[in-house]
């Protein structure tokens, strides 16, 4: 018996794939050769072969006929291959696949070009009719063993197809026409070159660059039942997992984690929700191959599934990441564990601050982590931000602004074209309300600063009904402060507030309007930020009675908000002009119910003397009138002295009484009122 010819080589994947392709080569020339006199006329029309020829004869098939070299090359190459238990990506995917030796060298062959171009002026010689340079299925089907019986030669080739491991090109054409192609981004991976992965779907990171669950920052509970799920994976009692939680909370990292704890890499796949998309043909066969977990990661609409398919020439287990929205079906979700992985409390978040800071610290990280609920990813994407800014200026340490700055960032990068920030500024000096609303806003205050101890306040039986969402709704006529009072609260917590386009979100498209709206609803949860709805009965109304099928869908639009609001982690505030539009549902999942009124004489000279610029010269008398005759909002008392503040600007920049009056009386015009005031008051300087 000979000694076997691979010996002098490692064992590793670059030298499995070289051996293995040699193989086909052998297989190639031996084809080649009984459909021609002699192997020398296959050398004299493709001088290049000798070169293979040669470099195989020198491993020691010198003097055996192309079939006796080829018996010899596969059982020495089965015997090699057996030195190694580590991952070998084409003994790998034969494996996974059950392929012959017949069926794998055909795909060998159907790639080989890929290898060497020359290959293609093969294919293009013997198919001279098609001219093609890819060989085609009645080709490789000619060359298949011929002890195989007439009714079994295409049976590998079909097999090739319907696993994926090989593309039809032109499959419009008749099937002996078939030109047939090995996925690019497969063959490479059989090489362990990875640059060719299609990235806009596909990512793929390998076991070295993941980290281990025991490194992970994860609540107790959690990172012990990751460690069993690991081990459940690994001996085959489950066949998946599903991580489920908000977007940046680390349910990616768990999942690597899983997978670095399997010995695997990962191979995450993005945007693949249909079953008949040709693209999940190429999953199995490139996880086999880069000995990798597959991580499907949807979008899912409320109300939406993904119903996974079963991957080919793949045998493992597989990961599903989701949001608290979304199903999923098929045989392999009814062998999954499900993981929830919920935004971190302030204990886990300050660790996780801790760990984002490179050489700065935060000044006062326990307050920044239990001011700012965020998610796991988030905080140390801002941790990494602000110890940017930090390193810039040279401080001392991670400031509040710099934090609040990272945030911002964030912020913007993921609400902005899904809602529109709003500056805030001032504090609750700056609104002058009804003693009794401005204790329903300080009261709210408390409620949104305390919303994560809440539970804890309670009885265990209450506890376990709360959310840390906070829902309130603002109630009463224009022009009221609703607006404002939202943006003082936000100031107040420190937070950004962005308010929601009805514009942007409701859509006359069946379903449309529930996913943008769950949209913005599930950003917004991942950050420290309040949510603005203005004019929210335009979304809130009763619902009516089912007499056409529009009534229907804005029933289920209403119900689709009731169940979402209900379940809402983040702050949100509702404004509305008629209280008296918004379903008793919604008015019940509020929190906080706050009515503003148009103020009182008194209220109204606090917002006359707010407003009006220090300098200001008008008479008390005036001022007084106005503020009880005058029965203004405060966006009108707003408005009016803008007004007033204008002609003063032409007229020396001193805001008198005339200037008042004008525009007081201007305000009425606009609303088609009589102006009260009795005062006639004119100059004839004023400019228009």
């Amino acid at each position: 018996m000979k000694r076997n010819p691979f010996l002098d080589l490692e064992v590793n994947p670059q030298n499995h794939f070289k051996v293995c392709f040699y193989g086909a080569v052998l297989h190639l020339i031996g084809s080649l050769s009984r459909s021609s006199d002699s192997f020398e006329e296959v050398f004299k029309q493709f001088p290049f072969l000798a070169g293979y020829s040669e470099e195989i004869a020198g491993r020691g098939a010198d003097g055996m006929s192309f079939d006796d070299a080829e018996e010899w090359w596969r059982e020495s190459l089965n015997a090699w291959e057996c030195l190694s238990n580590s991952h070998l990506p084409l003994r790998a995917l034969r494996v996974a696949a059950n392929l012959d030796h017949q069926t794998l060298m055909s795909f060998l062959i159907a790639g080989i070009g890929e290898e060497d171009s020359r290959f293609c002026e093969v294919f293009e010689s013997i198919q001279r009719s098609s001219g093609h340079r890819r060989p085609s299925y009645g080709l490789l089907r000619s060359w298949l063993d011929q002890r195989l019986d007439e009714s079994e030669i295409g049976i590998p080739l079909q097999r090739l197809i319907n696993l994926g491991l090989v593309q039809v090109v032109n499959p419009a054409d008749l099937r002996s026409d078939w030109m047939l192609q090995v996925p690019v981004s497969l063959w490479d991976a059989l090489r362990c070159n990875l640059e060719n992965l299609p990235t806009s779907w596909m990512a793929y990171s390998p076991p070295d660059s993941l980290e281990r669950l025991e490194d992970l920052i994860l609540p107790g509970g959690c990172g012990l039942q990751l460690v069993e799920l690991s081990q459940a994976l690994s001996a085959g009692k489950a066949k998946g997992v599903i991580v489920r939680g908000p977007r940046r909370n680390g349910r990616r990292t768990a999942v690597k984690g899983i997978a670095k704890s399997l010995s695997r890499g990962v191979l995450e796949i993005f945007g693949l929700d249909k079953t008949d998309d040709e693209r999940w043909k190429i999953v199995g066969p490139l996880a086999t191959a880069l000995n990798a977990l597959p991580t499907v990661i949807p979008e899912l609409a409320p109300g939406q599934s993904v119903d996974l398919p079963l991957l080919t020439a793949y045998d493992g287990p597989l990961a599903l990441v989701l949001g608290r929205q979304g199903g999923v079906a098929g045989p392999w979700a009814e062998q999954s564990i499900v993981i929830h992985l919920e935004t971190p409390d302030s204990v886990e978040r300050k660790a996780h601050w801790v760990a984002g800071t490179t050489s700065s610290q935060v000044g006062d990280i326990g307050s920044v982590a239990e001011r700012y609920r965020m998610t796991r990813g988030n905080i140390r994407r801002a941790a990494a931000l602000a110890s940017s800014y930090a390193d810039l200026n040279q401080g001392e340490g991670i400031q509040m602004a710099q934090v609040q700055g990272a945030i911002r960032i964030l912020s913007h990068e993921v609400l902005d074209g899904l809602a529109e920030r709003i500056d805030t500024c001032g504090d609750w000096s700056h609104l002058s309300t009804a003693p009794h609303t401005f204790e329903e806003l300080r009261g709210l205050e408390r409620r949104c600063r305390h919303r994560e101890q809440l539970h804890s306040a309670v009885s265990p039986v209450l506890g376990m009904q709360l959310s840390p969402g906070v829902r309130a709704l603002f109630s009463g006529p224009s022009g009221t402060g609703k607006t404002l009072a939202a943006r003082l609260l936000a100031a107040s917590l420190k937070f950004d507030l962005y308010r929601i386009n009805l514009a942007n979100v409701v859509n006359k498209y069946i379903g449309e309007t529930e996913k943008n709206l769950n949209l913005v609803l599930s950003r917004a949860e991942e950050l420290p930020v309040m949510l603005l709805l203005d004019e929210g009965d335009a979304l809130l109304t009763h619902r009516t009675d089912v007499q056409t099928s529009n009534d229907r869908y804005a029933n289920l639009e209403t119900d689709f908000l009731l169940q979402r609001l209900e379940s809402f982690d983040g702050i949100i505030i509702v404004t509305t002009n008629a209280g008296d539009r918004i379903d008793n549902a919604f008015l019940r999942r509020m929190d906080v119910v706050i009515d503003f009124r148009p103020p009182d004489p008194a209220e109204r000279w606090n917002l006359w003397t707010m407003f009006l610029p220090s300098t200001h010269t008008v008479d008390p008398g005036l001022l007084s009138e106005i503020s009880s005759r005058c029965a203004m909002t405060g966006g009108q008392i707003r408005n009016a002295v803008l007004h007033a503040s204008l002609l003063a600007l032409g007229n020396g920049g001193i805001v008198v009484s005339e200037y008042l009056e004008s525009a007081v009386r201007r305000e009425y015009r606009k609303s088609g009122v009589v102006c009260p005031l009795r005062h006639t008051a004119t100059s004839p300087n004023i400019r228009k």
